[in-house]
């Protein structure tokens, strides 16, 4: 019987594999964030400097990249107003504005000219209503490696909807990052663990970094 690291090895073929990166912009996870602490815990778990080395590992393996980012028009135009949380966003002091430095990808991350980034200016999901999904598919992508912030809200709504729309699902634990600390392990025990392949950085790294057989 495979151990579960061979499971992981069979379902990440570079070919058919992307790596998502999900709200890793300046405004969120940067020293100037609008979200202090979860910028913090990004950063202080870990999770931020292990993304940055899965995204630095799949430019070297030719793995694609997509960078799902969240942003809004100065005028609000198109932007949700039906939940709490997008009502406190417009308070914020730091503005996901379109064009600012506050929607670049953040470091350590690095992007490259072959990435792929995604803008949203509506929504919860980095994929649901996005172009995330014909790109994927036009790829040929088979399994989705889902990283970044937050494992509150828009880490889980990947993971669901990648899995509704037949892709698996692979989620770095401690690539993702959530508020209080306490929150991602129990999100990821109790809820992503149940829909997702779940997996450390390290794991993942093997997977992609390993000799092909030739065939």
């Amino acid at each position: 019987m495979p151990s579960s690291y061979e499971r992981l090895a069979e379902i990440l073929d570079p070919v058919s594999t992307v790596l998502l990166t999900v709200e890793c912009q300046q405004g969120v996870v940067g020293p100037d964030s609008a979200l202090p602490e979860l910028a913090h815990e990004a950063r202080a778990s870990g999770a931020l400097a292990n993304i940055a080395r899965l995204v630095a590992a799949a430019h070297d393996t030719g793995v694609q990249v997509i960078h799902a980012i969240a942003e809004r028009r100065p005028d609000g135009r198109g932007a949700n107003r039906n939940a709490r949380l997008f009502r406190a966003a417009e308070r914020l002091p730091v503005q996901q504005l379109s064009g600012t430095a506050a929607v670049r990808v953040a470091p350590p991350i690095e992007v490259a000219e072959q990435d792929l980034v995604v803008r949203r200016l509506h929504g919860l999901s980095p994929i649901q209503g996005t172009d995330v999904d014909p790109l994927l598919r036009n790829l040929g992508c088979r399994t989705l490696v889902v990283t970044g912030v937050s494992a509150n809200v828009a880490v889980p709504n990947a993971v669901f909807d990648a899995v509704n729309l037949g892709y698996t699902a692979v989620v770095p634990a401690d690539a993702i990052a959530g508020v209080p600390s306490e929150y991602t392990p129990a999100m990821v025990r109790n809820t992503l663990a149940l829909v997702a392949t779940v997996a450390t950085t390290d794991e993942v790294l093997g997977c992609l970094k390993r000799p092909r057989r030739r065939v």
